[in-house]
């Protein structure tokens, strides 16, 4: 059996690379929301220059989705960081993420719906930055406990190879990343929701909630 990539090593090999040939290349980072970018950019704005690329067809509902949006431009305002981070917003598409759920509306959250939706948000991710000249992509999903690392840097790396763009590799839970994106949730009064974002997960989370009650 292979050895597990331990992605947290492979992303500050990168980092001390850039740090000795003193380069700050750029990078568009794809956001889920807010509070899971927190520590991301926290941590990475020393060393890159950051678009956030707020791209989640998944999210519902649109009240929901407009939150989170103007939570993430709000953040990325107020946080002090070494360089400047931008934002960009992508087209809200639900008629994508449900064509890709169809026939997976009942798989728990965590299998093959999920991975097929990491993709289509890491695609479009990929397909900007190549367009855009950037030198790398990554997304901030991998803080998540609740989210497969493993599988959010296959689909990346696979996209990588396919748009002749880098990946970035994380796992950003490790070094108490989760931790301290709660931390700074709590420091700017973001808003943490209690589900994934999609109406799968949203009912999944009110079904254990009334079980538990």
């Amino acid at each position: 059996m292979a050895n597990k990539i331990n992605y947290q090593k492979e992303l500050e090999k990168i980092l001390q690379k850039n740090t000795d040939e003193n380069r700050i290349p750029t990078l568009l980072l794809h956001s889920c929301c807010a509070p899971c970018s927190s520590y991301v950019m926290e941590y990475l704005s020393d060393y890159f220059k950051i678009t956030v690329f707020y791209y989640n067809p998944n999210i519902y509902p649109d009240e929901e989705y407009k939150h989170r949006v103007l939570e993430q431009q709000s953040l990325i305002s107020r946080m002090p960081l070494r360089y400047p981070v931008t934002f960009l917003e992508g087209d809200f598409e639900k008629e994508k993420f449900y064509d890709m759920a169809r026939g997976l509306e009942n798989i728990p959250e965590g299998g093959e719906r999920c991975f097929r939706c990491y993709r289509l948000r890491l695609k479009k991710t990929a397909e900007l930055a190549a367009l855009g000249g950037f030198d790398f992509f990554c997304t901030t999903l991998s803080i998540s406990p609740l989210k497969n690392a493993e599988k959010i840097n296959e689909i990346g790396r696979s996209l990588a190879a396919e748009y002749h763009i880098d990946w970035l590799p994380s796992d950003f839970k490790k070094k108490n990343g989760y931790k301290r994106s709660v931390e700074l949730s709590a420091e700017y009064g973001l808003y943490r929701q209690d589900y994934c974002g999609c109406v799968f997960s949203r009912r999944e989370r009110e079904q254990s909630t009334h079980s538990g009650s």
